[in-house]
């Protein structure tokens, strides 16, 4: 296969770096993701949910985030977690953010990046609703309706498919069910503390190089790390537990590529390419 970046990069080329999990007051490994984030001035950061431990306050936004991460909230499109909800229903996580994290009490938004489309959406499943006849899903579905044919890559935290501690959740297949037949490329999450990439992939976990939806979980912003409890689930292919880090998407024009840069000393990385379906 050619390479996909062969060439001139094309002025609708831009760079898209994040993680989930990230600020405590008592940590130090946020900061040094964040130093990842300051070498990268012109990328767009997203975050993947529980973004400020331990219950997404005012006080731990302005104070655990605010001075690590905090420093890109210009550039940064959010992702509410289920610690953000512990407050108020994020009422907190609402304020810091603004009108960048999407209508208060909803948390699903979505923008343009480059030639890209880029969702985020709620997985708090129990307190927004996923399912169907759920706004947050009726949403969703007109959203795809409405930027139809191009690249798409949609953010939540609690992920679909994981071999960590929280297990898959199969109450975010109706998120998969539309992603899917709508052609999209990416999903992202974190919720798991650890850094793992399927396959491609269909909503019920089978194995689809054609149309299947490629899944990060990057759940290594900064909080700490956990082991994985046992053998990977199907279709994983790369996982690690011991690395703090971020990933970087470069989203260009009917392709992307990926890569997990790991904090200074680390000597894990992932990467690869793809093309859009």
């Amino acid at each position: 296969m050619p390479n996909a970046f062969e060439g001139p990069a094309s002025p609708d080329t831009v760079t898209l770096v994040g993680a989930g999990d990230i600020a405590g007051c008592g940590s130090t490994a946020d900061s040094q993701t964040a130093g990842l984030i300051s070498s990268m001035p012109d990328a767009i950061v997203f975050t993947a949910g529980d973004d400020a431990y331990e219950r997404g306050s005012a006080r731990q936004f302005q104070i655990c985030y605010g001075q690590t991460w905090g420093a890109f909230l210009a550039r940064t499109h959010p992702v509410i977690g289920n610690h953000e909800m512990k407050t108020d229903r994020g009422a907190p996580y609402f304020a810091y953010f603004g009108a960048t994290a999407g209508t208060p009490g909803q948390g699903w938004y979505s923008f343009r990046a480059g030639t890209w489309h880029v969702i985020v959406l709620n997985g708090n499943c129990t307190v927004v609703g996923c399912g169907r006849g759920s706004p947050q899903l009726h949403w969703l579905e007109a959203d795809l309706a409405a930027h139809p044919g191009g690249c798409t890559v949609a953010i939540w935290h609690q992920p679909r498919f994981t071999s960590g501690v929280h297990h898959s959740d199969a109450r975010l297949v109706p998120f998969w069910d539309a992603l899917y037949h709508a052609g999209a490329e990416v999903v992202i999450n974190g919720h798991d503390h650890d850094y793992e990439r399927f396959a491609m992939q269909t909503p019920l976990g089978m194995g689809d190089r054609a149309r299947g939806i490629r899944e990060f979980v990057v759940g290594t912003g900064g909080r700490e790390l956990r082991r994985f409890p046992g053998h990977p689930i199907r279709n994983s292919r790369v996982r690690n537990a011991a690395t703090f880090g971020v990933l970087r998407l470069v989203l260009a024009p009917g392709r992307y590529r990926w890569q997990f840069v790991g904090v200074p000393g680390s000597t894990f990385t992932d990467a690869g390419q793809g093309v859009c379906h």
